[in-house]
């Protein structure tokens, strides 16, 4: 009978002190402290704490917590574990003042897991696009923890296409898909795209942040031409026997073609640039450029005005002029004076 009073009365202080626990005051003025104030540590690796109690207390004060070891130094209780495996931890250090009143503080733990992998998808798994085409891009996370720490962005190349965050929230590890839709560009052939976890666990995590990229794909955009020069070219004036190159240069993917009318037809030039070496009037008129290939085409009209050389006629003047004098005074020497 006896045996059974004994059990009744421990029973009965051990449920009375995990009620004080659970309903101990977090806001008293002299409250236990402990170092560090917050702990941020990767799962499954080792860490400690320290619970400076109170100054005063000598007994009923204590420190809960369900895993490592526990030491005490007088009012100091340390705390070490050599792989962290809990989540959701709350270490809670206690003492017990006068009249029953009981004083606690809390350790946060925020206990962390990079993600085991990170995969960047497109739907159809098609990186060949055309220009304007719309791109749904998604990028997997695997057992990241915890997800709300968890900041997505998608990339090409360096520039940043977008960045995505998670509304789920708890403490342990879970997969999650961020989505991102973008309408593509010239700009985006070539471009290499990848996606990238990060956790950013505040000043007291590591530093920098835990990093988990993608892999990166390439991507090819089909895309019409695109003149590297003016569209409308403004009038070329120039003097017969001067040369002539008129520039219709475009990039395109598949590479353009060329085709030039000129003045005086169809002229069999297929580069992006028409040369002259040497002008006459009959090269005066409109050059019209065809640019195309299988996605688009693109058309540059250039008006070219070739003036006469008027100087080399009178250059030429006087010296017919000089000739047919000294042939006329041969003829009268050679009249008069011979006889």
């Amino acid at each position: 009978m006896l045996i059974s009073y004994i059990f009744l009365s421990v029973s009965l202080l051990n449920s009375l002190h995990d009620f004080h626990v659970s309903s101990c005051d977090h806001s008293c003025a002299d409250k236990p402290v402990f170092t560090p104030s917050r702990l941020v540590v990767k799962y499954g690796d080792p860490t400690s704490a320290n619970c400076s109690v109170c100054q005063h207390c000598q007994s009923n004060f204590g420190l809960e917590i369900p895993v490592g070891d526990k030491e005490r130094n007088g009012t100091l209780i340390s705390w070490k574990v050599d792989h962290l495996t809990e989540w959701g931890l709350s270490p809670l250090c206690y003492y017990t003042a006068a009249a029953g009143h009981q004083c606690c503080s809390s350790l946060e733990i925020t206990v962390y897991n990079p993600p085991d992998n990170v995969v960047l998808n497109i739907t159809g798994n098609s990186w060949v696009w055309s220009e304007g085409q719309n791109i749904p891009l998604e990028c997997s996370v695997q057992n990241v923890a915890p997800v709300e720490n968890l900041r997505l962005t998608f990339y090409r190349g360096q520039r940043q296409l977008g960045q995505k965050q998670s509304n789920k929230t708890g403490d342990k590890p879970v997969s999650e898909t961020f989505h991102l839709d973008f309408t593509s560009t010239k700009e985006d052939n070539g471009g290499e795209f990848w996606c990238e976890a990060e956790l950013l666990l505040g000043p007291d995590g590591p530093q920098p942040p835990p990093v988990v990229k993608s892999r990166s794909f390439s991507a090819t955009v089909f895309y019409e031409p695109y003149l590297t020069g003016a569209s409308h070219p403004s009038l070329t004036v120039l003097t017969e026997g001067n040369p002539l190159q008129l520039d219709c240069s475009a990039v395109g993917n598949p590479r353009p073609t060329y085709t030039w009318v000129v003045p005086s037809g169809v002229s069999p030039t297929k580069s992006s640039v028409l040369i002259i070496n040497s002008t006459t009037t009959e090269d005066k008129g409109q050059y019209t450029c065809f640019v195309s290939n299988n996605q688009g085409n693109v058309t540059v009209k250039f008006d070219v005005d070739v003036k006469r050389d008027y100087t080399k006629h009178y250059i030429a003047a006087p010296i017919v002029g000089a000739t047919v004098v000294i042939f006329l005074v041969v003829i009268i020497y050679f009249k008069y004076y011979k006889k």
